[in-house]
């Protein structure tokens, strides 16, 4: 358990560092925003407890916030996220359930399940986003593209590093 909290706390400072300083000025047209950082959320074990994520979510978007100058954006998106997270591990368990102590993650669950799994919350997360930034109806279509532009980017990125990660044990 100790080796895994340490993994996930180097996780975290390297998913955010990579954020602020090289991913937040990645922007294409002001169109297809990548935001990796997401991940961080998605890779936590299965059985940590629903209060103790959000509250992670909640000081993770706000982290990105307060960094981004964002007014809350990223802090609902993340937390709207990681209570999506909580219902689609229910939808999509595999037959025999979850092993204790496993996290969700491509090694793990295996290239299907986790695209699934990573697609979902990914578009969840960036819609969420772009409608809190936007929150006009009249701009969903440019929403919509945004989600869908900006998740095929921050989807790449995902698979990259769990590639990375799968390579380096």
């Amino acid at each position: 358990m100790i080796n895994e909290t340490g993994k996930n706390i180097v996780r975290f400072i390297l998913l955010v560092f990579l954020q602020l300083f090289v991913l937040n000025n990645i922007q294409l047209n002001g169109f297809v925003n990548p935001y990796l950082y997401v991940l961080f959320i998605m890779l936590l074990p299965i059985q940590l407890s629903g209060s103790f994520m959000l509250v992670l979510s909640f000081f993770l978007g706000l982290l990105i916030d307060v960094a981004s100058v964002t007014i809350g954006y990223h802090t609902i998106a993340t937390v709207f996220m990681t209570y999506c997270r909580f219902k689609l591990l229910q939808f999509i368990s595999p037959r025999d359930g979850y092993e204790p102590g496993m996290s969700p993650d491509l090694k793990s669950l295996g290239f299907s399940w986790f695209f699934k799994y990573a697609s979902i919350l990914t578009v969840i997360h960036h819609f969420v986003l772009f409608w809190v930034e936007s929150f006009h109806f009249s701009d969903l279509l440019p929403v919509i593209l945004r989600t869908f532009a900006s998740s095929i980017f921050t989807l790449s990125l995902i698979f990259i590093y769990q590639f990375f990660s799968i390579r380096r044990r």
